[in-house]
Parts: structure tokens; C-alpha cells; sequence
């Protein structure tokens, strides 16, 4: 009762100590002792630094408080660890020797990437990475490009929607899209970019159960209708399971891989740079082996 006690008044003067005060090196002479485990101890400017700082009294001390019983539990906890693993000792101080080395050598990669690495490329270098290993790009699904519109099964403009909707030209598939946009038609347009056949039959009314696989095969507008609206669709362009991917669809993986290749060439680059300077200047000597004569 005696520490807590303690504890608690000392923790009362500490947000005095916060308010004047949030960065010490180290604990000052004469400076109040908090808690004692073993041989650790834990001072007032130790848990001061563990306070957020805009808190108010009552709750500066609050935090203080946890944070002093979470302390004593990690030195208890670590002392418990020390006396049944002291045998490891050396182990362990190996390991975190191997992990502080680690993630040196992370840090210096990183800054010789960071520093050096062009992370431009051009799209004939992705075009070249792209034909060099088209055989691993190959699709397991159906991917097709057109579009759906659907609209109410009364419309004056069903007509007009679609002759326009089945024309070739580039003007009248622009006075499509207006025409759409004009009368409130829902439009899905995918005549830019491939898109899953699954996701293309989800914008019309299909059942699950039943295949649709015919319809890749027939080019032109075609219709769907169910209790609400009539469907227009039109499939323009189909891929296959087995084709090749689309470049547009890899190109943002291509890029990551070229960048992981240059990032790899950088850093083997500076290594061997480093070891050739090192050996010029005599920084290192690899001695040979001894032998036994007898």
C-alpha cells in the first residue's frame, strides 16, 4: 500500500513535471524513483516521455499509472525469461546482432535505390518484356468488350437507340451515348476496355443456371427484356481461356517487374563497386586456407 501510494503522489507531481518539461536525456540527480524490478529502474521523466502530451491532469496521471504497471510486468516478465533461457544467451544476442545487421542492409539498399533508381519506362520496354513472355500470360476466363443500355420498354427512342447502338460509325455511336445520357438510359460502355463476360451478363437479365456461351459468337445488337425494361446489348470483341492477356490489363505488373529487375542490377551494381574500391584501397584481405602437410 506504502508504494502505491508513493506511486500515486509522485505520479500527481508528474503532471506538474508534463507541463514544464516533455524531453529529458536520461534521469536527472536526485530525480524521484517510480518502480524498482531487479536491477531496472524506471524514473518520473521516463513515464513523463510515455504521456501524449494536451492531456489533463487526472488523466496524465491515469496514463502515467498504466504505464508504470505495464513496465513492472515487461521487467518481471523479462527477468522470468533471463532465468529460464540463460543458457541461450548467446543465441539470442547472435540473433539480434543478425536482425540489427539485416535491417542495416535493408536501409542501405534502400537508399541506393531511393537515390539512384529511374523508375521511368517506356512503353516499347514494357511492349518487348510483354512479347518476350507472352506464354505466361494467358487467360482462365471469358473477357469480352461492348455494351449494354437498358432502357423502358415503351420508349419513343427504342428505335432511333437502336440503329444508332448497331451502326459502325464513330459519330453515331457518339450520338448513341447522347441519346443515352439525354434520356435517362442506363448504359454500361465497355467497347474501351475488356471486361469479365460474368461482369458483362450481370448488366442484363440472365439466370445463373443457364450458359450464354452462344452469344459470343454473334455480333450486332441484340435484346433481352424482363418484367421492368428491355436490354440492349452488343459484344463487339471476345478472348477466350488460353488467349493471351490483354497488354492493358498487365501493364502495371509488367512495370513493377522491370522495376524489381532494376532495383536488383542497382544494388548489384554498387555492391560490386563497393568491393572493387574496398580492394583497391586494401580495406580487406581473404586469406586462404591452411593445409595439413603431414
Amino acid at each position: 500500500m506504502k508504494n502505491r501510494a508513493y506511486i500515486a503522489s509522485s505520479l500527481l507531481l508528474l503532471t506538474v513535471f508534463l507541463a514544464g518539461c516533455r524531453e529529458l536525456p536520461g534521469p536527472a540527480v536526485g530525480e524521484p524513483l517510480l518502480a524498482r524490478a531487479g536491477d531496472a529502474e524506471l524514473f518520473r521523466s521516463e513515464a513523463a516521455a510515455a504521456v501524449p502530451p494536451g492531456m489533463s491532469g487526472a488523466d496524465s496521471a491515469a496514463c502515467a499509472e498504466r504505464y508504470v504497471e505495464r513496465w513492472v510486468r515487461r521487467q518481471l516478465k523479462l527477468r522470468e525469461a533471463e532465468r529460464l533461457f540463460s543458457n541461450s544467451e548467446a543465441d539470442i544476442e547472435r540473433a539480434v546482432e543478425e536482425y540489427r545487421q539485416s535491417l542495416l542492409l535493408r536501409k542501405i539498399d534502400r537508399y541506393w535505390v531511393d537515390c539512384g533508381i529511374d523508375t521511368l519506362f517506356s512503353e516499347e520496354q514494357i511492349a518487348a518484356y510483354y512479347a518476350e513472355h507472352r506464354a505466361d500470360y494467358l487467360l482462365d476466363r471469358t473477357l469480352v468488350r461492348g455494351c449494354v443500355v437498358r432502357f423502358d420498354d415503351g420508349s419513343r427512342q427504342s428505335k432511333r437507340l437502336l440503329e444508332l447502338m448497331a451502326s459502325p460509325s464513330p459519330a453515331r455511336q457518339r450520338d448513341f451515348r447522347d441519346l443515352c445520357a439525354k434520356n435517362g438510359f442506363e448504359l454500361h460502355d465497355f467497347t474501351g476496355r475488356w471486361v469479365d463476360f460474368q461482369e458483362f451478363l450481370g448488366m442484363l437479365p440472365t439466370l445463373r443456371s443457364q450458359s450464354y456461351d452462344a452469344v459470343l459468337g454473334v455480333r450486332g445488337v441484340q435484346q433481352m427484356h424482363d418484367s421492368r425494361a428491355r436490354y440492349a446489348y452488343r459484344i463487339d470483341a471476345v478472348l477466350h481461356p488460353g488467349d493471351a492477356v490483354p497488354l492493358e490489363l498487365v501493364r502495371g505488373d509488367i512495370r513493377r517487374i522491370l522495376f524489381n529487375r532494376r532495383q536488383s542490377e542497382l544494388i548489384r551494381d554498387r555492391e560490386e563497386r563497393l568491393y572493387e574500391e574496398a580492394a583497391g584501397r586494401g580495406d580487406f584481405r581473404i586469406y586462404e586456407p591452411k593445409t595439413d602437410n603431414r
